[in-house]
């Protein structure tokens, strides 16, 4: 299983340091590996070394236009720089930082975005498109490996979908550089979950990508939450998989309220870190609506709960069936449903 780490950046001013530290390390506990912070003038440059002092997940930081504060920020401990060498500034600046980080030993991502493409690449190529992003990435590398520079990692973000995953697929195929993935700008948070998902899931399927990102218009809570969800459908990341069916007539129990009782069960319990819980290991639970769907169709599932179809007189109304890999275990009442599968999951019968 290929380890494909989760970002997110911060919200808070950098300079404030309480605030940024006390934010990382809330995402760091819900799964967040790297943190990306703006780097936005001096102070907030010279706070790196504070911050590090009190996280536990590497840094990056992000600087554009005066690379002057990439070099404070190199100096202060960050672990990565993430600069658009485009917007840097003369060639000399370039330079400069290429110098400090190979004395750091640290990389340098290369962020190429959509929307701050050189002039002279948009009117070759008409615009912006998969090649214009590719040949910006090309330049910017080529720019760092003329000041003896190669630990490099690759960002070329749209928040057009097709153009995103058009250009990490060119990327791919003619550099070997680690990517880091998203879609830039995607939105708010439905919206942006969904193109997200789209573009990230479709690279990943691909083979492609080594970080992530989901960019959202939404607290960066949301963003690790949602890269987990990800890369766990994608099976790259281990977690409980919870399938529920879309209801129908046969359909008698509370199944939305049930599956969203057992979605925020998992969610709390996951984040509470319980390493004595079996929730701690992966595994599907399944919340069906009826037998067809319950032990039957969902019988690949590790636990499950249903109801069953009144005509089969196999439970009483307001009633549903506890059952594990197929396997009928008991049944409860609707109001108690829940608490006993979770009984069953922890072993507790």
């Amino acid at each position: 299983m290929k380890n494909i780490t989760i970002q997110s950046m911060t919200t808070t001013k950098t300079s404030d340091v309480a605030a940024t530290t006390k934010q990382i390390n809330t995402l760091a506990r819900i799964g967040c590996d790297i943190i990306r912070v703006a780097i936005t003038d001096a102070d907030s440059a010279k706070s790196i070394g504070k911050i590090k002092e009190q996280i536990s997940i590497p840094l990056v930081a992000d600087i554009h236009f005066d690379h002057k504060l990439a070099l404070l920020a190199i100096d202060a401990g960050a672990d990565k720089i993430r600069i658009n060498p485009g917007n840097i500034g003369t060639p000399e600046n370039v330079k400069a930082i290429a110098t400090a980080c190979n004395q750091k030993k640290i990389p340098i991502r290369i962020g190429v975005n959509s929307g701050s493409l050189e002039k002279e690449i948009l009117a070759r190529h008409g615009g912006v498109t998969p090649e214009a992003m590719v040949e910006s990435v090309l330049k910017n590398i080529k720019l760092l490996n003329k000041y003896d520079f190669d630990n490099i990692w690759l960002s070329a973000k749209a928040s057009n979908v097709p153009l995103t995953v058009s250009t990490y697929r060119r990327l791919h195929e003619q550099t070997n550089y680690p990517l880091h993935l998203g879609v830039t700008e995607a939105g708010t948070e439905y919206n942006g979950i969904i193109k997200s998902s789209i573009g990230i899931g479709t690279l990943l399927l691909d083979g492609i990508g080594d970080t992530i990102r989901v960019s959202l218009t939404a607290a960066p809570e949301k963003e690790v939450e949602a890269a987990k969800a990800i890369l766990k459908a994608l099976n790259l990341r281990p977690g409980i998989d919870i399938i529920s069916c879309p209801t129908c007539d046969r359909c008698n129990i509370d199944i939305i309220r049930i599956a969203n009782e057992v979605e925020k069960r998992v969610e709390e319990i996951s984040k509470s870190a319980d390493s004595n819980s079996r929730l701690s290991a992966s595994m599907t639970i399944a919340i069906m609506g009826c037998a067809v769907n319950g032990p039957g169709e969902a019988k690949q599932a590790d636990f499950g709960i249903s109801g069953i179809d009144p005509a089969n007189n196999k439970t009483g109304a307001g009633e549903g069936i506890i059952f594990a890999k197929g396997k009928i275990i008991g049944k409860a009442p609707m109001e108690k449903l829940v608490d006993e599968l979770f009984k069953l999951i922890n072993n507790e019968y």
